[in-house]
């Protein structure tokens, strides 16, 4: 009854057409579940994602960016990292044979291993009306304005541009043409689970106008009833862009 009143409270006119989410609180989640290890963990984290997509569908999100994996994430064992490797390749696999979103890889993909890299890269297209999933996998928002700056000086190198003349032209849109999510809208929500108040270094450079929702509940504990009050919050906030 409280998410039937939720919806019927919800103007969808105004439902961010970019969702972007911090997918916290999996290890955690293990070690508050007795018997849980961190795979188990990851796994259910992992298990929830089609299902919030599927109310971003019912909401009218078009773009959403998941955050699988960190560039800092790196800095776990190497045991860790394989098996979150695995869990996120068996996550793609169960995404694209869904056939519902057109799915996009996001990060620096030259940190990951060939197989996963190869998976990433054969995903098909799908015709569909469904949502835009980034998956951002070996993410850092820092390591993307380096990448989108390198990218372009590299493009301003081919055109035969001098580097005074690349740094007279460079300009906010510019960078935004190199990012990874180029062409899409900047995400107007963020989403963090787990109860952290951080971005962590996501989405830097596209969040500056963003809106933040910080959630207490784990990733693999996040509700429909949670997104719904997220989109309430987000709903409710009169955005001013500096005015």
């Amino acid at each position: 009854m409280y998410e039937r009143r939720l919806v019927k409270g919800l103007d969808f006119s105004k439902t961010p057409h970019h969702v972007g989410v911090i997918l916290d609180g999996n290890r955690r989640w293990a070690k508050a579940n007795r018997n849980q290890g961190d795979p188990n963990g990851h796994k259910a984290g992992a298990s929830k994602i089609i299902e919030f997509l599927g109310w971003c569908d019912d909401a009218e999100v078009r773009v959403v960016t998941l955050w699988l994996l960190s560039t800092d994430n790196f800095k776990r064992s190497a045991a860790e990292i394989e098996e979150l490797l695995k869990i996120i390749g068996d996550t793609v696999d169960e995404l694209a044979a869904t056939g519902r979103w057109n799915i996009k890889a996001v990060g620096a993909l030259d940190l990951l291993p060939d197989w996963l890299r190869q998976k990433l890269s054969d995903i098909p297209s799908v015709s569909s009306d469904g949502v835009e999933v980034n998956v951002a996998i070996s993410y850092g928002g820092r390591r993307e304005i380096i990448d989108a700056v390198k990218g372009y000086l590299e493009q301003a190198q081919g055109q035969g541009h001098s580097l005074e003349q690349a740094k007279s032209n460079l300009s906010s849109e510019d960078v935004s043409k190199f990012l990874y999510t180029a062409g899409q809208p900047d995400p107007e929500l963020l989403i963090r689970t787990s109860g952290e108040q951080r971005l962590g270094g996501f989405m830097l450079w596209q969040s500056a106008s963003s809106e933040f929702y910080f959630c207490e509940a784990y990733w693999p504990d996040f509700r429909r009833v949670d997104f719904l009050r997220a989109l309430r919050a987000y709903s409710l906030r009169q955005r001013r862009f500096g005015s």
